[in-house]
């Protein structure tokens, strides 16, 4: 008997999807299919546009010429309801959750289960609900507030509810973009069970090494147009990147210079204990140097960064800045003594995104325009023109709204900001979450200019790649403790991911002692 074989169907296809926004074409003739239980990678950089593709598809824009066609058929969708009815589920990579409601309520808000008496029944609705997450394979307690998850368990919680609604094919926007290891892992696990049921998927990650973890196909948008298409099975990451950025990146890290045999110490910590009880822990960060803090999500790392400079409470500490004993007890004195914090959360806690550029530079610097108690607006624009300039930002101009740009290029305006501080200790924590392979580059090859002009760096990464490829020395931490300090070749990832996950904390250091 002869089998033939038949490919999964077509479950959505997109056909010459454009859109313009005042000013700009953000989307030119985008054409994408994506098969029944197939996980689909959608690439591009910041500002490719497929985020506006999305939307489109969730109903939340329309486009402006193409058609959007599911199972055979034509569909026009006026809003996001319409996308649900369709079988589409999107899970942004902003949840779209009640955080003071349970998992339930969430799941079922404005669609309550009710019972013959019309009112709502609670009981069906908590056995539907966990249904849901048996299927996931998931834990979650549905009788607490969402804001008392964690952002693993919030991501599934917005994966139930698309499912709870029947939901065909599931869009996922950097969905492991806050997750730890194993969390991400086990989300994969839960995408592999959901693709061998049929469920369609479009998967939206910067991190190229996920993609050929768990996708099927990939589709690479450039500049709001199609840039190729690929099989992950026949492609390789340097493929992807050239689609991604229009060009090859040989070396997305710059050399590393030379170590200066004793280099001068800009700030030292001889000893910080965070809370009583806790570890003491101690080290240097030397002009010139990029330190990296390295560990497992949870291991202490931004906790030691910011219990130092202030903006936590210590229970005891030393700093000295250049050989000279500081006080620092909040962010304020910090920046007094030349520390500025680049935080993990650029959006919330980095950058006022509805003002412009030249106002989120200007912020805290507008002292230094002073005159007779006046602010030379002409001195600070120019300032603030020039720092933008520096730093490479890529926009219309410094009255350009902040909210507007890509990750990398918001990046780059808080480093602006601290520029304009003179600050010599630069504090980078999560530099290049959410930003795409070019303007990670970029990104890296700014900061290595600034150790060039003098400048340090402490740089908190959870990216492996990049802790290897950028730092001088690496702190490793474990259990809130630095664990060892590697140097030279001694920073690799094999060596970090031995200490990280010791349970120890009196490992010695591979560069000698500890710093």
């Amino acid at each position: 008997m002869t089998v033939t074989y038949e490919p999964p169907r077509e479950m959505l296809r997109l056909e010459g999807v454009s859109k313009r926004f005042p000013g700009v074409k953000a989307l030119s003739n985008i054409d994408l299919s994506v098969r029944q239980g197939e996980v689909h990678a959608l690439l591009g950089e910041n500002g490719a546009g497929k985020s506006t593709l999305m939307k489109i598809l969730g109903g939340i824009h329309q486009a402006d010429e193409g058609r959007i066609v599911i199972d055979g058929t034509e569909c026009h969708f006026a809003g996001y309801g319409d996308a649900i009815a369709a079988g589409i589920g999107i899970i942004f990579q902003e949840f779209s959750l009640v955080p003071y409601l349970n998992a339930v309520e969430n799941i079922f808000l404005g669609r309550y289960r009710t019972n013959r008496f019309g009112l709502m029944d609670q009981a069906a609705m908590q056995r539907e609900a966990r249904a849901v997450f048996d299927e996931l394979g998931v834990q979650i307690d549905l009788g607490v507030p969402i804001c008392q998850l964690s952002v693993a368990q919030q991501q599934f919680v917005e994966i139930g509810k698309a499912l709870s609604l029947k939901a065909r094919l599931l869009v996922l926007d950097e969905p492991t973009a806050t997750l730890t290891p194993n969390e991400a892992e086990h989300l994969f696990k839960v995408m592999r069970a959901l693709r061998a049921k049929g469920v369609a998927m479009i998967f939206i990650s910067h991190h190229l090494d996920e993609i050929f973890e768990v996708c099927d196909r990939i589709s690479v948008l450039r500049d709001g147009a199609n840039a190729g298409h690929a099989d992950v099975a026949a492609t390789t990451v340097d493929a992807l990147v050239e689609m991604m950025v229009g060009r090859r990146i040989e070396q997305s890290f710059p050399p590393k210079p030379q170590p200066a045999p004793n280099g001068r110490k800009v700030l030292e910590v001889p000893g910080i204990q965070l809370v009583k009880d806790g570890p003491v822990n101690r080290f240097d960060l030397h002009a010139g140097e990029i330190l990296g803090f390295a560990g497992l999500v949870g291991s202490g790392r931004t906790e030691l960064a910011l219990g130092m400079m202030g903006a936590d409470r210590a229970h005891r500490k030393t700093v000295l800045r250049n050989g000279q004993p500081v006080r620092l007890d909040d962010p304020t004195q910090a920046l007094a003594h030349g520390i500025g914090l680049l935080p993990e959360s650029r959006k919330v806690e980095g950058l006022i995104t509805d003002f412009t550029i030249r106002f989120n530079i200007s912020l805290n610097n507008l002292g230094r325009h002073r005159r007779a108690g006046v602010v030379d607006t002409t001195s600070e624009k120019r300032a603030a023109d020039e720092l933008s300039r520096r730093v490479g930002v890529k926009a219309p101009g410094i009255d350009t709204r902040v909210a507007t740009l890509s990750g990398g290029n918001q990046q780059k305006v808080v480093i602006a900001r601290w520029l304009g501080h003179d600050c010599e200790v630069l504090i980078f924590d999560e530099p290049t979450r959410g930003i795409d392979v070019g303007a990670k580059a970029e990104i890296y090859q700014l900061m290595r200019e600034l150790t060039r002009q003098g400048k340090s760096i402490l740089m908190i990464s959870s990216e492996l790649p990049e802790i290897v490829g950028l730092c001088d020395r690496v702190a490793v931490f474990s259990g809130g403790a630095i664990v060892a300090t590697l140097s030279g070749d001694a920073i690799n990832a094999g060596e970090i991911m031995r200490h990280a996950t010791s349970s120890s904390p009196s490992l010695p250091s591979s560069s000698g002692s500890p710093s």
